[in-house]
């Protein structure tokens, strides 16, 4: 761009200064709320999702075993409880940055409803089409093995969306902000 036909026209070489600085203020205010996303990152928010997703599955298969119910009652009882759960960790993490309630289960329900989402369609995806694995009940092997392969295998398919959602500032990134 020629800055002389700029002052031709009245417009003085250094008129878009500022623009030049809001600019670079912008793009680090972009950097800040959207930070890199590595693998290692990725895994710790997915392990943590992990941790919840498992507790409430083994906490609603146990009761639902307990209570004599079907396999989708069961399963349903689970799932929901897997939410509870997963929500409940990062919640506590939240609350005690001195977030007040209402806040802290917003940003429970930002950060982890797409992660528990997959987690959960994946762990219960694979159980579903795993043979005799809905039937096995709490002290047959079948039980424990099949749910810690869908677990291990929900793991390899939430990381990489958990990374992505990082990368883009979403997910667990707007967890961080409140643990500095």
């Amino acid at each position: 761009m020629q800055h002389e036909a700029h002052t031709e026209h009245g417009h003085r070489p250094d008129a878009h200064a500022h623009h030049d600085a809001h600019a670079h203020h912008q793009g680090e205010h972009a950097h800040h709320h959207a930070p890199s996303a590595t693998w290692a990152m990725a895994a710790q928010a997915t392990l943590h999702c992990l941790t919840g997703c498992a507790i409430g599955e083994v906490l609603g298969m146990v009761v639902g075993t307990a209570l004599g119910w079907g396999n989708l009652p069961t399963t349903v009882l689970a799932i929901a409880l897997a939410f509870i759960f997963g929500y409940s960790l990062t919640l506590r993490g939240v609350l005690r940055a001195g977030v007040g309630f209402r806040t802290a289960f917003r940003v429970a329900l930002a950060a982890d409803t797409l992660s528990i989402a997959v987690m959960e369609l994946i762990d219960n995806g694979v159980i579903v089409v795993w043979p005799s694995a809905m039937d096995a009940m709490l002290d047959d092997p079948l039980f424990w093995i099949s749910l810690a392969a869908s677990l291990a295998i929900a793991f390899v398919v939430t990381a990489p969306v958990n990374k992505w959602m990082i990368g883009r500032g979403k997910g667990h990134a707007v967890v961080h902000q409140y643990h500095h």
